[in-house]
């Protein structure tokens, strides 16, 4: 009864894993499909890159702003604006990062070629890199602030660095495997021609 069990749960997974490599595969095509040409040189996916990284830095300054003003009106205007901004322009640009690399972040490893993992695996070195550094930061910051009366950390600042230090962990290897990405190499035919060209 047991190995009858295990062996239709066995099969049902088969199928699920199928199934989402199909749904994966029809993505990637699709990505394919709709990013635009000016996506395959370096230059462009850098200026998305750097956006990202932009859109993450206002979350830092979010938090700053929130830490200098908090209490007050003007904290919270602050606030709203920025929370607004980040809304607005941050689902686009994320949706472009994800598209650019493919979803490369986000895929199970067995899903990745080996030019893939091994990208994946620069991106989050980078990344860790940094979130590492950002947190030695917030922490050190954070302490000095709490020894000293005159430095009080107000909660609403504390709970956006706390966030600040989330979304920068999770979308910042993504940022980092766009500004990575090296151009596709290029066509036989095209090199072929360029020689010709060069000779004549």
């Amino acid at each position: 009864m047991m190995n009858a069990d295990a062996g239709r749960w066995a099969e049902q997974r088969k199928k699920s894993q199928a199934k989402r490599a199909e749904r994966l595969e029809k993505m990637d095509a699709e990505l394919e499909r709709r990013l635009p040409a000016r996506y395959a040189r370096q230059r462009n996916r850098r200026i998305v890159a750097g956006m990202g990284a932009a859109l993450l830095g206002l979350l830092w300054v979010d938090a700053a702003i929130s830490w200098a003003l908090a209490p007050s009106d003007t904290a919270m205007i602050a606030n709203f604006v920025i929370l607004g901004v980040l809304i607005v322009l941050g689902f686009p640009v994320a949706g472009q990062l994800i598209a650019i690399t493919r979803g490369m972040i986000f895929k199970r490893e067995h899903e990745l070629d080996e030019r893939q993992q091994l990208a994946r695996l620069r991106a989050f070195s980078t990344a860790h890199k940094g979130t590492t550094t950002l947190i030695i930061l917030a922490t050190a910051a954070t302490m000095l602030a709490d020894g000293d009366d005159d430095l009080h950390v107000p909660s609403a600042a504390l709970f956006l660095i706390l966030f600040a230090l989330l979304v920068t962990h999770v979308l910042l290897p993504q940022v980092v495997a766009t500004w990575q990405m090296p151009d596709p190499p290029a066509d036989d035919e095209d090199d072929m021609a360029d020689a010709a060209g060069h000779q004549a």
